[in-house]
C-alpha cells in the first residue's frame, strides 16, 4: 500500500518507509493523509507480521534489509525487535489497543460467543476457523485452544490467511483483534470474545535503528499519539492509549 504525499509549500522533502502490521493498518491509512498534509512528510507503507516465522514478518523484513524508519506492530513482537537492538533505544511508544473479535460472511448466522461455553461449542461446531499466525495466531494455538480442551478438535480446520477466506467463502470464522475485523467487505462483524478469555493486543510504534529519517519518524510517532489521530484510532475499534 503506497500513500500519496502532498507537500505544503516550503516544506523540506522527507519520505518515510513504515511497516505495519495488520492490525493498526487500518487507523495509519486513515490517518496519513493529515500528516501528510500538515507536514509534507510523504509516507510509504508496506505491511509485515508482528511475529512468526514467514519471510513476511516485520523482523524477517528487516534482518534481510528491507529499508524501513518506523515499525508499528505488536507490542511483543517490538519487544523482539528491541532485543535484536534494531529499534532506536527510547523511541517506542504504545500506541492503542484493540481486542480479539470474531467475524462471519456476510448474510452467515451470526454464532453464539457471548460466554466461554457458548464461544468453545462454536469453535467445535465450525467447519473452519481462520486467524493469521502471528501474535493472537500464537495466543490461541499455545493458550486459548488447549485452555478449552479443543486444540486438537480444531487442529485440522484451522488456517492462517485471515478474514480474508472468510470474506471469500473458504472459511467460516475469522478471529482476529477487531482493527482487522471492521469493515471488512464481505464479512460481518459478530462481536468480541468472553472477557475470562480474552487477549487485548496492543500496538506500539518506534523508530528502526539505521533509518535515514530519524526526525521525520519522531513526526509521525508523535502524531499517533496526538488527539488528530484519536478518532481514526477509536472508528477502527481501537482504544487510543496516549487518550487522557
Amino acid at each position: 500500500m503506497a500513500a500519496i504525499a502532498v507537500i505544503m509549500p516550503g516544506a523540506a522533502f522527507a519520505q518515510l518507509n513504515v511497516i505495519t502490521s495488520g492490525g493498526f493498518a487500518a487507523p495509519l491509512r486513515a490517518i496519513l493523509p493529515d500528516f501528510q498534509k500538515s507536514t509534507g512528510i510523504a509516507v510509504i507503507t508496506t505491511r509485515g507480521q508482528s511475529q512468526g516465522g514467514g519471510a513476511n514478518a516485520i523482523g524477517a523484513q528487516l534482518r534481510r534489509g528491507i529499508p524501513a524508519d518506523v515499525v508499528i506492530m505488536s507490542r511483543e513482537g517490538l519487544n523482539g525487535l528491541i532485543a535484536e537492538a534494531r529499534i532506536v533505544t527510547g523511541s517506542d511508544v504504545d500506541l492503542a489497543q484493540t481486542p480479539l473479535g470474531v467475524a462471519v460472511r456476510s448474510g452467515a448466522a451470526k454464532p453464539n460467543v457471548n460466554t466461554v461455553e457458548a464461544f468453545r461449542e462454536t469453535l467445535l461446531q465450525a467447519k473452519s476457523i481462520t486467524f493469521p499466525s502471528s501474535t493472537t495466531g500464537i495466543y490461541m494455538m499455545t493458550k486459548l485452544f488447549p485452555q478449552l480442551g479443543i486444540a486438537d478438535r480444531v487442529s485440522g480446520k484451522i488456517t492462517n490467511i485471515g478474514v480474508a477466506d472468510v470474506a471469500n467463502g473458504k472459511a467460516e470464522l475469522a478471529i482476529q483483534p477487531v482493527s482487522e475485523l471492521l469493515n471488512v467487505e464481505g464479512t460481518e462483524f459478530v462481536g468480541t470474545i468472553p472477557d475470562a478469555i480474552q487477549y487485548v493486543s496492543v500496538f506500539s510504534g518506534a523508530a528502526v535503528k539505521g533509518g535515514k529519517q530519524l526526525d521525520a519518524s519522531k513526526r509521525l510517532i508523535a502524531f499517533l499519539r496526538s488527539e488528530r489521530a484519536f478518532e481514526a484510532i477509536r472508528n477502527s475499534g481501537m482504544q487510543p492509549l496516549a487518550a487522557k
